[in-house]
């Protein structure tokens, strides 16, 4: 009986520290105020592809003809993919296999597929998935058969190749993701890619990317030495504060950006919330007394983030510390999304506003709200209009 009353007592303590947790976590649940909101277009869904640069350029590019004309488009991501993954193929062959190939990319490849071939609607070529029998994008088998059909053309042993195998290869290309139009009717007016990408009301020369880091000059471009900026396309570098000056002018004068980045630590949350977390400082105000915040287990790690919620502490992100962590493989180039505006908690913490492309997930159906703190610490590069750079700050490069 001692025993039986013993173990229904932990019971009741274990019940009581769930409730104190769920109760936590709700009075902690950031409650947000709109600062700026700039229009943007319906959230889509990459589903099970490596096409979040796809997505979140394009998503870019809507926004973009959007607030120059006022026009709504559904840009086609399976015209961007067919292009860049034929050029991206070509360049590994030429390296005789020596360099990367994968489903990533950069929103360079959409500003260079948007230059060199044009764009066309969605609907004008067959809806993702649905060559295949799926819904939406799937493409494990698809580059189950793109990875080494590449791979053996690079690292053939042969003197001389054909061209043969580019038909090949576009052919798998179409296959899965349709046929890229050479003419098409929109809106009951005939188009060809490069005239309807004319048609937009944007001009492709005013965009640029920014990045920041100490190993190249300030105020200078280089190509950020990630794998998936196999085009080599440059950025501006400028230090980490006049960095976020870009972001922020941008955002106030209507524009959006189309940021790359790092979702990988431990506070981008699949709820939709992403905060650059101090690990330490969130152990200690739990008053745990486990093992160190990197030595626990994720699930751990997500259940005192979300306890904490809009009160959990972050990091001062700074200019050294980012340098650190881009060299030592921390800061990784792994997403793609479109910072569109600014909002801010409870507490008066400011958050940009972040469109997402994995569908209508999270709890702000498919839109992420992820610290100003976060974003300075884990941007990789991003791609904005140049108009909406400050100007002192365009004078500093030239432009």
């Amino acid at each position: 009986m001692k025993k039986i009353f013993t173990f229904a007592l932990l019971a009741v303590f274990a019940l009581c520290a769930q409730a104190e947790e769920k109760d936590s976590t709700k009075s902690n649940k950031p409650v947000f105020t709109t600062i700026k909101e700039n229009p943007i277009t319906s959230i889509k869904d990459q589903n099970r592809s490596g096409t979040c640069w796809d997505y979140s350029t394009l998503s870019f590019f809507e926004a973009e003809i959007l607030k120059a004309t006022g026009k709504t488009y559904d840009l086609c991501e399976s015209f961007v993919a067919n292009k860049t993954y034929m050029e991206r193929a070509i360049q590994v062959v030429r390296y005789h296999g020596d360099c990367q190939f994968s489903q990533g990319g950069s929103a360079e490849d959409v500003l260079a597929t948007l230059k060199t071939h044009g764009i066309c609607p969605e609907g004008a070529m067959p809806f993702p998935g649905s060559l295949y029998g799926d819904s939406l994008n799937n493409f494990n088998e698809f580059f189950s058969l793109l990875e080494p059909y590449v791979a053996a053309i690079a690292k053939s042993s042969a003197k001389k190749i054909s061209n043969q195998w580019k038909v090949g290869l576009q052919g798998i290309l179409d296959a899965y993701l349709g046929k890229c139009p050479e003419e098409f009717v929109y809106e009951g007016k005939k188009y060809t890619p490069k005239s309807f990408v004319k048609s937009l009301g944007i001009n492709l020369d005013d965009y640029v990317s920014i990045t920041s880091y100490t190993h190249h000059p300030f105020y200078t471009a280089f190509a950020v030495e990630v794998q998936d900026n196999w085009r080599f396309p440059l950025s501006y570098n400028l230090p980490m504060d006049e960095m976020m000056r870009v972001i922020d002018n941008a955002v106030e004068k209507g524009y959006t950006i189309a940021w790359g980045g790092d979702v990988s630590e431990d506070g981008f949350t699949r709820q939709g919330l992403a905060y650059a977390v101090d690990g330490k400082a969130a152990q200690s105000l739990r008053g745990s007394d486990m093992a160190r915040w990197l030595k626990l287990a994720a699930a751990k790690k997500r259940d005192i983030i979300d306890s904490l919620g809009c009160n959990v502490p972050e990091i001062v992100p700074t200019q050294e510390l980012r340098q650190e962590r881009f060299d030592n493989w921390e800061l990784t180039d792994d997403h793609g999304m479109l910072i569109y505006g600014v909002a801010k908690d409870q507490n008066g913490k400011e958050y940009y506003m972040v469109k997402n492309s994995w569908g209508e997930a999270g709890e702000y159906k498919g839109i992420w709200y992820m610290t100003k703190a976060f974003i300075a610490a884990n941007t990789m590069d991003f791609l904005v209009n140049k108009n909406a750079i400050p100007k002192d700050i365009r004078k500093k490069l030239g432009l």
